[in-house]
């Protein structure tokens, strides 16, 4: 049972709703960690807007969702890391593939230092080093794709715990918006 009830789509008013049909109308389908998260209209709205931005960061999807998986995978929300596993295999990640970016790494050495940055964002931001920003960037990363990490990495921190602490446990379905 959640913790925190999503609210009924048809009985939401205010600026839920506003937010509800923001979102069908640019064809999404609210999911159980929306319409929990529409009880705090300014959460949901900023996890809108930061999904948003991340879609159109400068980071190839398969490398943003084994991010969000080894995120996911250290945060601890099955929930999310169905979601993220499912959107790996769409996007041709193998099996492999997806078990290695939940361990924090990859096969090639310049996506698993991407992949152990987004993990190390989440777990130790303090002790990132000046090396590590310098291997990322010897490897080809830009600024904008590091900082991009941060914001990957705050948004899969955003979901993960708030459907840890909702209470959230059910698996996602494939054409809903979280």
């Amino acid at each position: 049972m959640a913790r925190i009830e999503p609210i009924d789509p048809g009985r939401a008013s205010g600026k839920a709703r506003e937010l509800l049909d923001e979102l069908v109308e640019r064809g999404g389908t609210p999911g159980p960690m929306v319409l929990a998260m529409a009880t705090a209209p300014a959460l949901l709205r900023g996890y809108l807007d930061l999904n948003r931005a991340m879609k159109r960061s400068h980071l190839d999807r398969r490398i943003s969702e084994r991010i969000a998986l080894a995120a996911q995978e250290w945060i601890g929300c099955e929930y999310c890391l169905a979601a993220h596993t499912q959107a790996a295999r769409d996007l041709g990640l193998s099996e492999s593939d997806i078990e290695l970016a939940r361990q924090g790494t990859a096969t090639d050495p310049k996506t698993a230092a991407l992949v152990a940055f987004g993990q190390q964002v989440l777990a130790a931001p303090s002790e990132v080093s000046d090396e590590q920003i310098d291997e990322l960037r010897a490897f080809g990363y830009r600024d904008e794709q590091i900082a991009e990490v941060v914001g990957l990495v705050s948004l899969q921190l955003l979901t993960g715990a708030f459907n840890l602490v909702a209470g959230i446990h059910t698996t996602p379905t494939a054409r809903s918006t979280a």
